[in-house]
């Protein structure tokens, strides 16, 4: 697996539910999202897969590979 660059979040999956992040280029003025649910794949003991994110102006969700937060040009922690 390779190791992620010096300046990346560690995230631990287990523990996105209920964070918030910031969108560097907010679309159609959605800024602030939080993490509504974990999704995980329908096989036992499987790891953490996809998150919901949910936009917080508009309510709109969508599912989201959750290591794609890593890319700090695309997304910041926390509601800036």
């Amino acid at each position: 697996m390779p190791t992620p660059p010096h300046n990346a979040l560690r995230l631990n999956p287990a523990k996105l539910l209920h964070s918030k992040w910031t969108a560097l280029t907010p679309v159609n003025r959605e800024k602030h999202f939080i993490v509504t649910a974990l999704i995980t794949p329908p096989y036992p003991d499987a790891a953490i897969d996809l998150i919901t994110l949910e936009a917080v102006l508009t309510r709109r969700s969508f599912n989201l590979h959750w290591r794609e937060l890593n890319d700090e040009d695309v997304w910041q922690q926390g509601w800036r």
